[in-house]
């Protein structure tokens, strides 16, 4: 039980990889908060983690907007009397497009989400953390945070920016004893944004796989391995790294 008396915020936590460290966590014996804006699927996933015998809330949230992340942390403590880690997750994806026909509206959706969100979770938790005497933080990125894909770099952006914000954060409370870091996925099956960016017939995700020098995509709790890893004891010498799980994807 390596998360026994922790309490865990997952945002984006109702699917995909969100769900599978949820879901990780509580087997490990933390009480988890899930965010995610979709009610039904969070309030699937907490019942799917009780009726395991974990412990698990879920608290609907649009990470882009301050007074829901505020009330967010604020509640996760208020249940569980304190906030030990948490997993940054929620994110959007942009549909590729040439330049000249991307939108404002666009731009707003893909930059408050992924990056806006994320800093918004950072400025809430931290504080609760310190009041805890630290905690470990883990923020999704991409793997299109150190590389580029056309057609969408607007995405792009905001996964380099998410890697730039775990950095200065980690580096300004290292000595707090609070640990900041971040993941990089390739495609993963099963999850919502595969489906979106890549599609969702037969034909798009034999050539998703093709891309991996692994010859396949991975699997959400491949990630969510990494991510609990981080979360834990186990990485108590880690910070402001940005772990790459690609399939070998940023190897060549």
């Amino acid at each position: 039980m390596e998360y026994q008396d922790k309490v865990a915020l997952v945002t984006g936590g109702s699917s995909g990889i969100g769900k599978a460290v949820a879901m990780e966590l509580a087997s490990g014996g933390a009480s988890v908060v899930i965010a995610a804006r979709n009610e039904q699927a969070g309030n699937n996933t907490v019942q799917e983690i009780v009726s395991k015998g974990g412990k698990a809330t879920f608290i609907k949230t649009d990470v882009s907007v301050e007074v829901q992340v505020k009330n967010l942390v604020y509640r996760t403590v208020e249940t569980y009397g304190a906030l030990d880690i948490a997993f940054n997750n929620a994110g959007t994806e942009q549909v590729p497009t040439p330049l000249p026909e991307q939108t404002e509206a666009v731009y707003d959706e893909v930059m408050s989400t992924n990056v806006k969100g994320v800093w918004l979770c950072l400025k809430y938790q931290i504080p609760a953390m310190l009041k805890n005497d630290g905690g470990a933080i883990v923020n999704t990125s991409s793997f299109s945070g150190t590389i580029a894909f056309a057609k969408i770099p607007l995405y792009v952006a905001s996964k380099h920016a998410v890697i730039g914000l775990t950095k200065a954060i980690a580096l300004e409370y290292a000595k707090n004893n609070i640990r900041i870091n971040a993941v990089l996925p390739g495609a993963v099956k099963n999850t919502g944004t595969f489906e979106r960016s890549f599609g969702g017939d037969q034909a798009s995700i034999e050539w998703a796989k093709s891309i991996h020098p692994i010859g396949r995509l991975a699997k959400p709790k491949e990630i969510a391995h990494a991510v609990t890893f981080l979360l834990s004891d186990k990485a108590s010498f880690i910070t402001g790294s940005s772990i790459t799980i690609d399939g070998g994807y940023t190897a060549g």
